[in-house]
């Protein structure tokens, strides 16, 4: 499989180096470019084409929402992950809505920055559990019910679990002994019961309500 092809901005030199450095040893990505501000990064994007840009939110002039929302509308084959200092709801919102794919907060793990990074190869959204209870409680708050698990039957549950856990729908089928159509039906089933849209939400609601076992350190 092909490195994730990654451009860097941040408006810290000392930084985006540290990311450079700690994201191209293990061979999962190769940074092709950095940008300082919502200018460079737009002209890098033009020239360069990464798969992933990974961005703090502050940036000078432009925001990297506002930016996030007008390289989505002109590449939007682009990914983007926010990497910020503002453990802020409203901005992790925000940034979804203009068309970011995950959202991570600068004080995690170098360990966890790479698992979860690695997990958009598996189609999963990078997001801390915090981050993810904090997405349902906007869910609960629009109207979800107050138990919308009750309805599920134990293997969607079961098949829940394992889509919180990360595992593909493949993975899922050999770990369960049953057909990848078998999980598709299950996965189709679960996101009508809670209400939920794609299988991003459903690992969050997993996380969040303690269906997934966390990872010892």
């Amino acid at each position: 499989m092909q490195p994730w092809r990654l451009l860097l901005v941040d408006d810290h030199a000392l930084f985006r180096e540290g990311l450079a450095s700690l994201l191209g040893y293990p061979g999962d990505f190769r940074v092709v470019g950095e940008a300082g501000d919502a200018t460079a990064a737009v002209a890098q994007v033009a020239a360069l084409r990464p798969d992933l840009v990974l961005m703090d939110i502050d940036l000078p002039g432009e925001d990297g929402i506002a930016l996030t929302r007008r390289l989505k509308a002109a590449y939007p084959d682009v990914t983007v992950v926010m990497l910020t200092v503002f453990d802020d709801t409203d901005k992790l919102l925000d940034a979804v809505k203009a068309g970011a794919r995950g959202y991570l907060v600068k004080n995690i793990r170098s360990a966890e920055l790479l698992d979860q990074l690695r997990g958009l190869a598996r189609g999963e959204a990078p997001i801390s559990r915090r981050m993810a209870s904090r997405i349902l409680e906007e869910f609960r708050e629009a109207g979800w019910p107050a138990e919308p698990d009750a309805d599920l039957t134990p293997r969607e549950v079961e098949v829940l679990g394992l889509v919180a856990a990360r595992l593909s729908n493949r993975e899922i089928a050999e770990r369960l002994v049953i057909s990848e159509n078998t999980v598709k039906n299950h996965l189709k089933s679960i996101l009508a019961k809670l209400q939920l849209r794609n299988r991003h939400q459903a690992a969050a609601y997993g996380v969040a309500r303690g269906l997934v076992r966390p990872e010892p350190n």
